[in-house]
């Protein structure tokens, strides 16, 4: 219909305008825009490492040092798209790529919306990965969605499959509404820990970006030189 048709342009111009406004290295590129009578054409940065979710099946899952890097790069370039005043709002490891040298780019900023600190009030995202707020329909922070988010793609790298899962979608939402998942036994007691407090279901005690950065298993190799080098360089 045209009415669904102005939808999706106003939701591509959306894009468009955040990728625009996004420098970071750990966020794909939008090099430029193209437009013809019917049609736009993004000009995006080449990232021919493909998705971080193919690397997870391969691998079947990473051991925690990988999953700590490439878990640097995602709160990075989150951290960096907050500062912005935008939440993701669809991270999963669909939308986290990687360039042929392995660094992760965060892609796929169509559901992405100015937070501006309103409530947010659409449902966004794909239910394994979507903060339990957001099932609920009670208006959110979309930054402290992007943290539970977070939270489910550092599960799915470490123990290789997803925290919350069921084939029937009621028992699916009622888990996550509850925040009932199973910790595998294989990783250490410090990642079970920063999970836990990442997939907290009340928003208000949920960790925050910067308790993430403070929090031991996360510090463990990190320079916190990266939340300002990486952003805004190398840009002609």
């Amino acid at each position: 219909s045209r009415l669904r048709q102005e939808n999706m342009e106003d939701q591509m111009l959306r894009e468009v305008a955040v990728m625009r406004s996004l420098r970071h290295e750990n966020i794909v590129a939008l090099r430029d825009v193209m437009e013809s009578n019917n049609h736009y054409y993004l000009i995006l940065e080449y990232v021919p490492g493909g998705e971080l979710f193919d690397k997870i099946v391969q691998l079947k899952r990473l051991d925690e040092s990988t999953a700590r890097q490439y878990f640097h790069q995602l709160v990075a370039g989150i951290y960096y798209c907050h500062s912005k005043g935008f939440a993701h709002r669809d991270l999963k490891p669909e939308n986290l790529l990687l360039d042929a040298n392995g660094t992760l780019k965060i892609s796929d900023f169509g559901l992405s919306n100015l937070q501006q600190d309103f409530l947010l009030q659409t449902v966004c995202g794909t239910p394994n990965y979507v903060a339990p707020e957001v099932l609920m329909e009670r208006g959110y922070n979309g930054l402290s969605a992007d943290i539970w988010s977070c939270g489910v793609v550092l599960y799915v790298m470490v123990a290789g499959r997803l925290p919350f899962e069921d084939r029937n979608m009621n028992a699916l939402l009622a888990k996550i509404e509850r925040g009932e998942y199973q910790m595998v036994r294989h990783v250490s007691e410090a990642v079970k820990d920063l999970i836990a407090r990442m997939l907290t279901v009340d928003p208000k005690k949920r960790i925050t970006l910067e308790g993430i950065i403070a929090h031991p298993w996360f510090a463990l190799g990190w320079d916190p030189q990266r939340l300002h080098e990486a952003a805004e360089t190398n840009w002609a």
